[in-house]
């Protein structure tokens, strides 16, 4: 008999523009992974990614401004996650980013996050303004 699918969860938060509300989205990453036992590794790139994609967009996208929001979605089944972050910013020109691996680029301590991202996560996309980014992750 064939395995039948999970059904989809959708789970959303509306994180406020500082830092501290990392750990909101840290907690329901946690609770995902319990939920779905997803493995170490794939647990620590979602960590990893999410973390870094949201700092960005409280910091640079919304630039800390406290009524300004993170939107923060989540398509989860037994077979992956999907999670769609997006900012209220102007966006950002994530094609033309300096390659961090250059070697004018390896002492720089900030440029390094999209290049991390693209790696760790199984899909990375943007949107076309550069304030939305969607991530995929087997599981």
């Amino acid at each position: 008999m064939p395995e039948r699918a999970q059904p989809t969860e959708l789970y959303t938060l509306q994180l406020p523009s500082k830092l501290e509300s990392i750990t909101q989205l840290e907690s329901l990453v946690e609770e995902i992974a319990d939920r779905y036992q997803i493995s170490e590794d794939t647990f620590a790139n979602m960590m990893t990614c999410l973390n870094e994609v949201a700092t960005n967009a409280i910091v640079h996208g919304n630039k800390l401004a406290p009524e300004k929001k993170v939107i923060i979605n989540a398509e989860v089944d037994g077979r992956r996650s999907v999670w769609t972050i997006t900012d209220e910013g102007e966006g950002f020109d994530y094609i033309n980013l300096a390659d961090p691996t250059a070697p004018e680029n390896l002492e720089n301590l900030a440029g390094r996050g999209v290049f991390i991202v693209k790696h760790l996560a199984d899909q990375c996309v943007f949107n076309a303004k550069g304030n939305e980014v969607e991530l995929l992750f087997k599981i």
